[in-house]
C-alpha cells in the first residue's frame, strides 16, 4: 500500500515563490513541514492506496480529467487555521467548488475511495507555507508579519496532480491533463 493524494500544483514561477516563504517559516520559525510536499491545493486528501493497483487509479484520474475543463485560480494574500497553520489563501471560485466536487464524487464511486472527513467539513483551498509543526509561540510571532502582507497571482489549472509519499515528502507521481489542455 501506498499513499497518494490528488491536488491542483501551481505553475512553477507561483512554486518558486512559495517555496521561498515555506524556507523562511523553516528558518526564522522552526516550521519545515510545509517543505514535504510541492505547493499545492489539496482536493483529495491522502489516501491508502494498492500499489498493484496504481494502473487502474491513474487511468481513472485519466478519464476523469479528460472531462474537465481549466479553472482559474487566484490566490490572494495569507490566512491561518489558527493557531498552527499559516497559507497562501485561494479565492473561492463557484468553478473550483465544482471541480473539486466532481472528483470526490468520481473517486468515490468509481474507485471507493472516501474521505469522511471532507464528507462533514466544507472545501477550505489553500496553500500551506507553515505547516502543524508551527509552535502556537511561533505562529504568534509571525502572524502579524503575514497576516496584512500582499500576494497576488492568478494561474489556470488544466491538470490534476497525483502525489505519492515515499515515507519522507511527497512527490509528483503523475499529472493528468483536462479536455482544453489535451488538443
Amino acid at each position: 500500500m501506498s499513499c497518494f493524494f490528488i491536488a491542483l500544483v501551481p505553475p512553477q514561477d507561483i512554486q518558486d515563490y512559495t517555496n521561498q516563504i515555506k524556507q523562511y517559516f523553516a528558518d526564522r520559525y522552526v516550521s519545515s513541514g510545509a517543505l514535504k510536499s510541492p505547493p499545492h491545493i489539496t482536493l483529495q486528501p491522502p489516501f491508502e492506496w494498492a500499489d498493484a493497483n496504481l494502473p487502474l487509479l491513474e487511468a481513472s484520474l485519466k478519464e476523469f480529467a479528460s472531462g474537465q475543463q481549466p479553472v482559474v485560480i487566484t490566490l490572494r494574500g495569507f490566512d491561518a487555521f489558527v493557531p498552527r497553520v499559516i497559507y497562501i489563501n485561494v479565492v473561492i471560485s463557484q468553478e473550483l467548488l465544482t471541480l473539486q466536487a466532481n472528483l470526490m464524487a468520481y473517486t468515490e464511486s468509481n474507485l471507493g475511495i472516501v474521505d469522511k472527513v471532507s464528507k462533514i467539513r466544507p472545501f477550505a483551498p489553500h496553500m500551506t507555507v507553515a505547516f502543524r509543526d508551527l509552535t502556537k509561540q511561533n505562529f504568534k510571532a509571525a502572524w502579524p508579519e503575514f497576516e496584512k502582507r500582499q500576494l497576488h497571482f492568478e494561474f489556470t489549472a488544466n491538470q490534476i496532480t497525483l502525489l505519492l509519499h515515499d515515507g519522507k515528502r511527497w512527490n509528483i507521481k503523475s499529472e493528468f491533463g483536462f479536455l482544453a489542455s489535451e488538443q
